[in-house]
């Protein structure tokens, strides 16, 4: 079998789009879990925490 310049272009553009399908649906799932949400609600509310202000 000879693997030309083209049929690897092919495989890595293919298996590329595939796994970054699969990467995007994996971390959108991860965002969305509900396990996870009070772990990012908190996270986005950190910020705004009292003793995280410095002192006066």
């Amino acid at each position: 079998m000879d693997l030309s310049h083209e049929t690897l272009v092919w495989v890595a553009k293919t298996f590329g789009l595939i796994y970054l399908v699969i990467l995007s649906i994996a971390v959108v799932a991860y965002a969305c879990w509900p396990a996870r949400q009070k772990e990012f609600r908190d996270a986005s509310t950190a910020i705004l925490n009292r003793e995280d202000r410095p002192w006066r």
